[in-house]
């Protein structure tokens, strides 16, 4: 695809509290090589992007404390490439400044595509031509997201209600369609009648628009957050202290809220969402079961190990995912589908079906005053 005009924005936000105590504040699961590739989870996103885009049209989005390690990890990210957040405000705000400000640098048709930090893809080739048919849906004046094929009726994902084809608009995207909704997470058996249809793909959060209509939209059903983002984009490039100045004036009082729930869901009701089918292999490391079924089994009893192996020593025990300490032994006996992951200062063990339940003991931990653990 052209990338003269397409810029990726990588929005690396989110502590990963569900993968506690591997994923912390101060160290967020993306930046960690959780499947062994010799590649944290940011390295191969930017590296994938780059691949799309070129890496000077590549910028991440992060909290301030992340920035010294995307830095180090991303050493080939543009000076001006890192838009550091002083608190967390979600996507909406993630997404929405590094777009006004790069609306302002370069103009405010570029294409601008926003992909999380900490996803899975297998086929790069695949997802190039998704992004580049989504680009091509974008200039047409459609927020455009990528609908993951759903293989299973999961519960974890919202769904995209995707309907009538868009190719007779939009030549250089035959696959892209209409957006009739965007649904919540659902019941199982909701989740089962879904897939039935046909007409339901997961959420996996990926979306690629024009700046412009990015930010009209935003005026629209989200005036207060615009005026408070376009006064910070006004100032981002006119030095560090009125970067500063405006982030201190402007950046705290931002309503924290998805982009999902503010733009997509209602720009969707109004016909101004499309969707391209993504069939590239993609997975949300999203708890520890979901990890598991992405790493290779340690023997026949489907045992699943994080970092050395030397360390972790099974007798009659099948089906759990174990994290050990270098030079300390996790020895388990009879234990079957559980989770253990030991760190030096916190050790959780938790059945593998409860996985999605790990942060409420990262709610619990922090209402008994433990935040030195997480």
């Amino acid at each position: 695809m052209s990338s003269n005009d397409f810029y990726a924005i990588i929005p690396a936000g989110g502590v990963g509290t569900r993968l506690w105590p591997l994923s912390r504040r101060n160290r967020p699961k993306f930046l960690y090589d959780l499947l062994g590739s010799g590649q944290t989870l940011i390295q191969s996103t930017y590296e994938r992007l780059a691949r799309v885009c070129g890496e000077e049209h590549v910028v991440v989005s992060t909290g301030e404390a992340h920035v010294d390690s995307v830095r180090e990890q991303l050493p080939s990210l543009r000076e001006d490439g890192i838009f550091a957040e002083p608190v967390a405000r979600d996507s909406t705000a993630a997404i929405a400044l590094a777009t006004a400000v790069l609306a302002r640098r370069h103009g405010s048709r570029i294409v601008v595509g926003s992909f999380a930090a900490d996803h899975v893809i297998r086929d790069n080739d695949a997802f190039a031509e998704c992004v580049r048919q989504a680009a091509a849906a974008a200039r047409h004046g459609y927020i455009t997201t990528i609908g993951i094929a759903a293989s299973r009726p999961s519960t974890a994902f919202g769904y995209i209600h995707q309907g009538h084809s868009l190719a007779g608009e939009i030549p250089d995207a035959p696959s892209a369609r209409i957006v009739r909704s965007f649904v919540e997470k659902p019941d199982s058996s909701t989740a089962q009648a879904y897939l039935q249809t046909g007409e339901y793909r997961w959420n996996a959060g990926m979306f690629v628009m024009r700046a412009d209509v990015l930010l009209d939209s935003l005026k629209q059903y989200q005036p207060d957050l615009f005026s408070a983002i376009s006064a910070i984009a006004d100032a981002w490039d006119q030095g560090e202290e009125c970067r500063k100045q405006a982030l201190r004036q402007h950046w705290y009082g931002l309503e924290k809220i998805a982009f999902d729930y503010a733009i997509a869901e209602p720009l969707s009701a109004d016909g101004g969402v499309a969707v391209v089918p993504g069939g590239f292999g993609w997975d949300d490391i999203g708890d520890f079961n979901s990890l598991a079924a992405l790493l290779p089994s340690y023997n026949r009893q489907n045992i699943k190990i994080l970092g050395n192996q030397d360390d972790v020593v099974f007798l009659d025990s099948a089906g759990d995912i174990v994290a050990a300490q270098a030079g300390r032994t996790v020895a388990l006996l009879g234990v079957d589908d559980m989770v253990v992951i030991d760190t030096p200062d916190a050790l959780l063990v938790a059945p593998r079906a409860r996985s999605q339940e790990v942060k409420n003991m990262v709610t619990k931990l922090s209402g008994l005053g433990r935040d030195a653990v997480l």
